[in-house]
């Protein structure tokens, strides 16, 4: 065998450095951008293209049917991630800009800006400088299948697309009650989010266009559309249900993302957890415990709360964690029979090509193909989920007397009828330490 026909022998330092300086995402940043631009001199755009450095900034479209909540949580992303906010209110209020102008006069004529105009808006608004170097959020663009080809054809590629989905009748009962501040536009609702500034509460204008029927016209067209945009972004589309409260009141926190957070951030303690997650053991107690002191006392838990998922999971962390001066006002039990959990997990699988996720009986694979290649993770074994289910129940009988305040629900229901009896475990008044 000569050294043309001999395999390559790779040393492991060449993809330990390609995964260190994100070599093979700049690979295919620029290959994308090549096919996209397609330039008649790849190497200056090449050379321009790494000059930018910005394959990393924000690029997220955010949808949503009206009142699902789309414009409050990409003002907080917009926020959070330092990035620019688009809109079709600042891309038509544009100045010094004669496609704006002309969308204007069509906007003020037909009361509707033609899909070119509005795509030419959001390109043009792209490449300026800021947009370039932090990134952008779209807030409702685009809003048609032909606006989606249009920005294809252009180039114009978000890295997120976040679609926001609630029933209808939730969305009209919410947005009958909105209310816009004319000074900051932060949008507030008379039942569910109600300013308690009196001068606010005194400037609030309720916008047009909220009645009952004009919702559910909007809403019709709305779900007419949305059938055709979404296939178009297969791999970075992350449906979110908007039927729960503001995302940006409480931070979810889970143990098990938490240890893996602390893996990654290479200290003594780090490679401490690496070493029982190498050896398949479960992390002891007081490493955990230590690891959640940690993100529990960060200012955004301390300022705006906390919900644990799946934590504690038994009485000593509860004493554990009661010790550490951490106690919930809200805690929540669910209760399932084994039959309905043994059908809920024993019954999923994966397709180890694509990475999609079925269940054989709710989301049955579409093709025999797909059928024979799913797999099923070794956790959801039925042996292990009636292992997992029976330690649950005989740990939690003792968490509901240490937590005598606790609520149990039966978690055998749609998930909005769940939600429903866990928010209105929430909203009522949260007990405050008496002095």
């Amino acid at each position: 065998m000569d050294a043309t026909s001999a395999p390559h022998r790779i040393p492991a330092e060449m993809p330990q450095y390609g995964e260190a300086n994100h070599i093979f995402e700049l690979m295919q940043s620029m290959l994308e951008q090549l096919l996209i631009h397609q330039p008649q001199d790849p190497i200056p755009f090449m050379i321009e293209h790494l000059h930018r450095d910005n394959d990393h900034v924000p690029k997220i479209i955010i949808l949503g049917p009206p009142a699902s909540g789309k414009t409050t949580i990409a003002m907080w992303l917009c926020k959070h991630l330092n990035t620019n906010l688009l809109t079709r209110g600042t891309l038509l209020g544009k100045e010094f800009s004669s496609v704006a102008e002309e969308a204007r006069k069509q906007y003020q004529r037909f009361k509707k800006v033609p899909d070119s105009l509005l795509i030419q808006l959001v390109q043009e608004r792209l490449m300026e400088e800021d947009c370039v170097r932090r990134g952008w959020i779209l807030d409702g663009i685009p809003q048609t299948r032909e606006q989606v080809l249009m920005m294809q054809t252009l180039g114009l590629a978000p890295r997120h697309v976040i679609v926001l989905n609630a029933p209808d009748s939730v969305l009209i009962e919410r947005n009958l009650g909105k209310r816009i501040d004319p000074v900051t536009r932060e949008i507030y609702h008379t039942t569910f989010d109600w300013p308690r500034e009196a001068e606010v509460q005194n400037r609030l204008l309720e916008p047009e266009g909220i009645s009952e029927v004009e919702t559910a016209r909007k809403l019709l067209e709305y779900h007419r559309s949305i059938i055709r945009i979404l296939p178009s972004y297969p791999r970075i589309l992350k449906a979110i249900s908007a039927d729960q409260p503001c995302v940006d009141v409480f931070y979810q926190v889970c143990c098990g993302q938490l240890l893996r957070e602390a893996v990654e951030d290479q200290s003594k303690l780090s490679e401490l957890i690496q070493s029982f997650f190498d050896k398949e053991m479960t992390v002891p107690d007081d490493i955990i415990l230590k690891v959640l002191k940690g993100r529990l006392d960060r200012p955004d838990c301390v300022h705006k709360g906390w919900v644990l998922h799946g934590f504690p999971r038994d009485l000593d962390q509860a004493h554990m964690l009661a010790s550490m001066g951490y106690s919930p006002n809200r805690v929540f039990f669910l209760n399932v029979p084994l039959d309905s959990i043994l059908e809920r997990l024993t019954l999923r699988r994966v397709d180890p090509v694509t990475g999609e996720r079925y269940h054989l009986m709710y989301k049955p694979p579409p093709t025999p193909e797909i059928q024979a290649r799913l797999l099923q993770n070794p956790e959801d074994a039925e042996d292990r989920v009636k292992l997992q289910t029976d330690l649950f129940y005989r740990n939690s009988s003792e968490l509901e007397q240490f937590y005598r305040q606790a609520l149990t629900l039966n978690g055998d229901q749609d998930p909005y009828t769940v939600f429903e009896y866990i928010e209105s475990g929430i909203i009522n008044p949260l007990p405050r330490k008496v002095f």
